[in-house]
């Protein structure tokens, strides 16, 4: 055996001492485990991206002293909300979601096409975005965009430690 060789040698005895480890969940203790659980609702996080961008967009304008910058931040900040109310409506409540999570593969498909349809929605948008704003400040939208792409983690930082 060559030294390289010797690296790759698996230890058999490690991998049977890991199972033994495993024990699998009654439904009463997994019934209680999930009651210890937080639950964040999508809506909830949707809800506080739009209220950031209304009030990042009355932020910008008034820092800009121009409408049309308020205008181009809220539009880059809806640019992120309105696909993500799409894709949430599709991934819990459409008729598609509930024909796929009958198998868990067919979740995983609805969550994969409806992400495609959110990114669908955030181009067209973008690219919609000069007809839409009249005096369309690029940096201002694209401001709007990362500030309310950031309040995901802010909301499910914030969402995860409310209480019941």
């Amino acid at each position: 055996m060559t030294p390289s060789e010797k690296n790759l040698v698996i230890d058999d005895g490690a991998a049977e001492v890991g199972e033994d480890d495993f024990k699998p969940l009654s439904q009463a203790e997994a019934s209680a485990w999930r009651k210890t659980q937080k639950h964040v609702s999508i809506w909830h996080v949707v809800g506080l991206q739009a209220f950031v961008a209304v009030l990042f967009g009355v932020c910008a304008a008034w820092v800009a002293g121009s409408k049309a910058v308020g205008w181009s931040a809220a539009y880059g900040g809806f640019s992120v909300v309105l696909p993500s109310m799409v894709m949430a409506h599709g991934v819990t409540s459409s008729r598609l979601a509930r024909l796929l999570s009958v198998f868990p593969a067919g979740s995983l498909g609805g969550v994969v096409f409806w992400e495609g349809v959110k990114v669908l929605l955030v181009v067209s948008m973008l690219g919609l975005a000069p007809v839409v704003v009249g005096e369309l400040s690029w940096l201002a939208l694209l401001a709007g965009l990362v500030v309310v792409l950031k309040v995901y983690w802010f909301a499910f930082l914030m969402l995860s430690r409310v209480k019941k």
